[in-house]
């Protein structure tokens, strides 16, 4: 079986420009792949790498050797060295990211902000709405929240609202950065269950959890960055 994704030697370190050019490599020679309907899940301590890994895959930072591969029907592309119309081409159809926090215009309702992604990729607003209320629906967002702008919802609140906006299209490989860090255990469990069940249809899973609960739900596998880190200089 294809793997969805793969990573191929991956290196990456950041220029510190505004201290001297100060070097910090982040990790070396990154190797491991994800399956179609697997999740895999990114282990270490905090400050390790692993929100980079996901922002490398995403495209949002270059990487300085190595080749990351994602596939989706016959078509694959290296992220590591695709342009920037690939990338985007490549998040419209194939690669979904649920960060830690949510990032929207000011003043866009709620279920509007969910549906958004759906009506980007063609599905008539309406149907968009219904099924952004489906989503916010099950993860508990109370309906007199739905035409509100999240800027002044609680975290929790926020947190929900990114999570249906990441789940909307449901993408063939989605990267998730502690999507359930601010939500209670009854929403944590609606996460766990999406994830099942877009897990059983097929899609692949890249994330961080430090809810060991939560991790241990979803994880098929985990690997351990720790072992791909280069220590910095002393």
């Amino acid at each position: 079986m294809t793997p969805r994704l793969e990573l191929r030697s991956v290196a990456k370190s950041f220029t510190m420009h505004r201290r001297g050019g100060l070097h910090l490599p982040v990790v070396a020679d990154l190797s491991f792949s994800v399956a179609p309907g697997e999740c895999v899940v990114l282990g270490g301590p905090s400050g390790i790498g692993k929100s980079s890994i996901l922002k490398m895959v995403y495209g949002n930072y270059a990487v300085d050797r190595g080749e990351i591969l994602v596939a989706n029907d016959n078509t694959v592309i290296d992220v590591a060295s695709a342009g920037p119309r690939a990338v985007l081409a490549a998040r419209q159809t194939t690669i979904g990211y649920v960060s830690q926090f949510l990032r929207v215009v000011p003043r866009v309702a709620a279920r509007d902000i969910v549906a958004e992604p759906l009506a980007a990729a063609g599905v008539e607003r309406s149907l968009a709405r219904d099924r952004a209320e489906v989503l916010l629906r099950r993860l508990n967002l109370p309906e007199r929240l739905w035409q509100l702008p999240p800027a002044t919802f609680s975290g929790g609140e926020q947190q929900r609202v990114n999570v249906a906006r990441g789940f909307i299209c449901g993408r063939p490989l989605m990267l998730l950065d502690e999507p359930t860090a601010s939500l209670d255990a009854a929403n944590r469990q609606v996460v766990i269950d999406l994830i099942g069940e877009a897990k059983a249809a097929g899609t692949s899973f890249l994330g961080i959890f430090h809810d060991e609960e939560v991790r241990d739900a979803v994880a098929d596998r985990i690997v351990d960055v720790a072992r791909f880190a280069v220590p910095s200089a002393s």
